[in-house]
């Protein structure tokens, strides 16, 4: 499912990063890598605040809809 779907709270693992190269290369430097573990902090209008790698990160909610996860 995407991650704009996932619940606060729940840990969640990055199955698939979808997007340009340029859009994966952007989050994997961001530590969004697939297999990695993601957890929603808060969500407001769709944007999310997500803890990954131990680093709050604000994503919009179109980058959100790229990234792929199902929960751990």
């Amino acid at each position: 499912m995407p991650l704009i779907f996932a619940k606060a709270g729940e840990v969640n693992r990055i199955k698939k990063i979808g997007g340009k190269d340029e859009t994966k290369h952007f989050l994997n430097n961001l530590g969004f890598v697939e297999g990695g573990e993601i957890t929603v902090i808060s969500e407001n209008a769709g944007n999310l605040i997500v803890n990954v790698k131990d680093t709050r990160v604000a994503i919009s909610k179109e980058m959100a809809n790229r990234i792929l996860v199902s929960v751990n």
